[in-house]
């Protein structure tokens, strides 16, 4: 499976594209939050406690620290990048191309369709815990 775009003609490994997509699909996030980082950049804070369920990008309050390591995580697995300014990193992050055609895709299915097996869970959490390369 090989995921392409219309603004993009970057073609991935299915690998990557199966270990992006198990990711995206396990992380606390609400796919708002990803349409969101297509067209801007979306802060740390904003993401966070209370807000990140005011602007609809998750469920549940998460700690700071939670929500960082998560989008640590997308930007390992290369769904995310992190904003840079003349100061140099940022608490922003916006999506990559590998994200933006990930999106695109699932903004034209249905919820279910995206949503964590419990295998995806696992294999997450797997993946995640010893950093392997697919």
């Amino acid at each position: 499976m090989t995921v392409t775009s219309s603004h993009s003609s970057i073609q991935y490994p299915q690998r990557t594209v199966l270990r992006a997509e198990r990711a995206m699909r396990c992380a606390p996030f609400q796919l708002q939050l990803f349409a969101d980082m297509v067209t801007q950049s979306v802060s740390l804070k904003e993401i966070a406690a209370t807000a990140g369920i005011r602007n609809q990008y998750t469920e549940k309050p998460l700690l700071e620290l939670r929500v960082e390591s998560d989008l640590l995580w997308l930007i390992q697995v290369g769904l995310l990048r992190r904003e840079v300014d003349g100061q140099g990193l940022t608490d922003s992050f916006r999506v990559t191309p590998l994200g933006r055609q990930l999106i695109e895709c699932w903004q034209q299915l249905p919820r279910s369709r995206y949503l964590p097996s419990g295998r995806d869970r696992l294999a997450n959490a797997l993946t995640r815990w010893f950093r392997l390369p697919f």
